[in-house]
C-alpha cells in the first residue's frame, strides 16, 4: 500500500497517554494514530451526511456480509 509521509506536532502533555494507549493496544504509535484518524474521519463523514438528512436512506446498507 503506498504511503504519504506527514510531520505531525503532538502536545507534549498528550503524547504520553498516546504512547501508553498504542502499548496497550499492541500497536506501534503510528498504527495507532492512523486508526484514530481513520476513525474520525469516518465519524466525520457520517455527521455530514446526517446533517444533510441522509442517514435514513442508507439504513441497512452494507449490513449484508
Amino acid at each position: 500500500m503506498p504511503v504519504t509521509r506527514m510531520t505531525l506536532r503532538i502536545p507534549d502533555e498528550l503524547a504520553p497517554s498516546i504512547k501508553t494507549a498504542a502499548s496497550e493496544a499492541g500497536m506501534s504509535m503510528n498504527a495507532y494514530v492512523v486508526r484514530a484518524v481513520g476513525r474520525a474521519a469516518t465519524l466525520d463523514a457520517a455527521q455530514q451526511l446526517a446533517d444533510l438528512g441522509l442517514g435514513n436512506d442508507l439504513a441497512g446498507e452494507g449490513d449484508a456480509l
